[in-house]
């Protein structure tokens, strides 16, 4: 009897000590961060693919047939209203207009003789219409002549850049040929799509809450520094895909934008009364996603929500939570379905503002 004894002090003596190490594991289990969902009225932004034009975008054309002799601009440069860019040989146009100041210094000649004939009633009256007419004749062609003369000289329309010559110096041109095309790139347009639901709740937007800006987030995913304005929508939808076409404007001060480029337009959309969680209190299983809501026990329940907008680092959340319920912020990996935590509550706005913080550092 006294080797049972023996043998049985030691099992007590590993339970005794096993419970006391359960119960002091239980006493430093870890703490988790709780909160619950957030109500306000917030702005998000839709975003749609653009295409971005400059405001004026012409072609540079020859207006004259003729050898091109000289080319007084480069690739890329910024030229002025005036600016002489190109010089169609104007030998031709040059002769052509002498001929015609000689045609009309004769013609001249030939009516002031007719007059002082006619002075003297010595030619009828209608001599001398004929005489003037032939002079207005001579002139009109003199007027031709130096029209087609300063076609030879192709001068920029207004300011903007120069894009790439189809030609170069010594080229037989044709009337009508293309040189490069010009853009005024001072103010872009930028032309995206939108479906007809989200027109229509752009219009009711804009009608209460005054909202009309845009913004533009560029190639390289950076933001464009500068605002753009809703100015135009077209009048009729495509009916074969249900969007109707918008356009924005930009200004464009430092020539940051260029014709054909691409970006994404952001369009503000105002939310009453939305519900939302940050996006870290959620985890995702097959494309949807989900939250672990802890009850006033500490017991865990991953519940499945659904997520009606996207902002940054939040989820707006259009169904699968309440105001009431507690969501687990942190620590999502550290437990499952059904598990019993111990937690403490965190101010919804506090935990916001925090998340903001640290992703501004």
């Amino acid at each position: 009897m006294k080797r049972i004894a023996i043998l049985i002090c030691p099992v007590i003596l590993l339970v005794l000590a096993s419970c006391h190490h359960n119960e002091k594991e239980k006493e430093d289990a870890e703490v988790f961060p709780v909160t619950t969902p957030i109500q306000k009225d917030t702005i998000i932004y839709k975003e749609y693919v653009g295409k971005i034009h400059s405001i004026q975008h012409i072609d540079i054309r020859a207006m004259e047939q003729g050898y091109l002799q000289n080319i007084y601009i480069d690739e890329g440069q910024h030229v002025h209203k005036g600016q002489l860019l190109f010089q169609i040989m104007p030998i031709v146009y040059q002769n052509e207009k002498q001929k015609a100041e000689a045609e009309v210094n004769f013609e001249e000649i030939e009516y002031l003789n007719t007059k002082s004939l006619s002075d003297s009633n010595i030619v009828s009256p209608k001599e001398m219409a004929l005489a003037k007419a032939k002079l207005d004749k001579a002139k009109a062609e003199l007027g031709l002549a130096q029209a087609h003369l300063s076609f030879t000289e192709i001068r920029a329309p207004f300011d903007g850049i120069i894009d790439r010559f189809m030609v170069r110096m010594g080229s037989l041109l044709d009337e009508g040929e293309l040189l490069t095309t010009l853009s005024d790139n001072s103010k872009m347009w930028v032309y995206f799509n939108v479906p007809e639901a989200e027109y229509l709740r752009y219009i009711t937007d804009k009608k209460q809450n005054g909202l009309g800006k845009v913004k533009l987030k560029m190639a390289n995913q950076d933001m464009f520094n500068e605002e753009g304005t809703v100015e135009t929508i077209e009048a009729d939808f495509n009916n074969e895909t249900g969007n109707i076409a918008f356009r924005a404007t930009f200004p464009n001060p430092k020539g940051i934008l260029r014709h054909g480029e691409t970006g994404n337009v952001l369009m503000p959309v105002s939310l009453k009364n939305a519900i939302i969680i940050p996006q870290g209190a959620t985890f995702e299983v097959l494309d949807k996603k989900y939250v672990f809501v802890v009850d006033k026990d500490g017991t865990v329940k991953s519940r499945q929500v659904t997520v009606a907008q996207e902002m940054s680092h939040l989820y707006v959340i259009s169904e699968g939570l309440s105001l009431t319920d507690h969501v687990l912020l942190d620590g999502l990996r550290k437990v499952k379905n059904n598990d019993k935590i111990k937690f403490e509550f965190v101010d919804p706005q506090k935990a916001i503002s925090e998340l903001k913080d640290l992703h501004a550092e």
